[in-house]
């Protein structure tokens, strides 16, 4: 009889663990669908910024250029999560370029559609940032669970495997000159 509860034991904490990694990795999987519909959004803004900005910004070509094409890519289908995210830090830097642009064209940046523009980024760009922190922090979660002792052996049987996170770049890591913006 002892026996007998000591196997049940060691299967409801079995199936509770099996129900925790399954729980954590559809949380990651249905947070990265929710990043996925605002990078969506951004991706449907950039071809309306760009041709707003186009005209003003002949100089900028290479810039409008990249974002241009950089959307492209992040809008092919099939592509992975690992390829979202790294097309993602390079759009976000290249819209960067654009906005700091911008502001070098006193009639452009005076404009009703690009200043409607920046406004729907500015949102979605909250909206993808605070995307990201809840992507990370289940991301987290679910690594540790993969990682840590006794999940680990059931995550390796079920062939789970560690999720990347969505990271900073190097550039986004550095402080803002004010100063130097005030120059330009």
């Amino acid at each position: 009889m002892t026996a007998l509860i000591i196997l049940a034991v060691i299967v409801v904490i079995i199936v509770l663990m099996y129900n925790s990694l399954v729980a954590k990795k559809n949380q990651v999987d249905n947070i990265f669908a929710g990043i996925d519909a605002v990078l969506k959004k951004r991706y449907n803004l950039i071809p309306n910024l760009v041709s707003s900005v186009q005209q003003y910004m002949q100089h900028e070509r290479g810039i409008l250029e990249k974002v241009t094409e950089l959307r492209s890519q992040a809008m092919k289908p099939g592509i992975s999560d690992e390829q979202k995210i790294v097309l993602d830090k390079q759009i976000t830097s290249a819209l960067g370029s654009i906005m700091v642009a911008v502001e070098n064209y006193p009639d452009l940046k005076a404009n009703e559609n690009v200043m409607h523009l920046q406004r729907s980024l500015s949102e979605i760009e909250a909206q993808i940032a605070a995307a990201r922190r809840a992507y990370n922090q289940a991301v987290t979660d679910y690594n540790n669970a993969i990682e840590m002792i006794p999940t680990n052996i059931l995550a390796n049987m079920m062939h789970y495997t560690r999720k990347q996170v969505f990271e900073i770049t190097e550039d986004e890591r550095k402080n803002v000159d004010v100063g130097a913006l005030f120059k330009q």
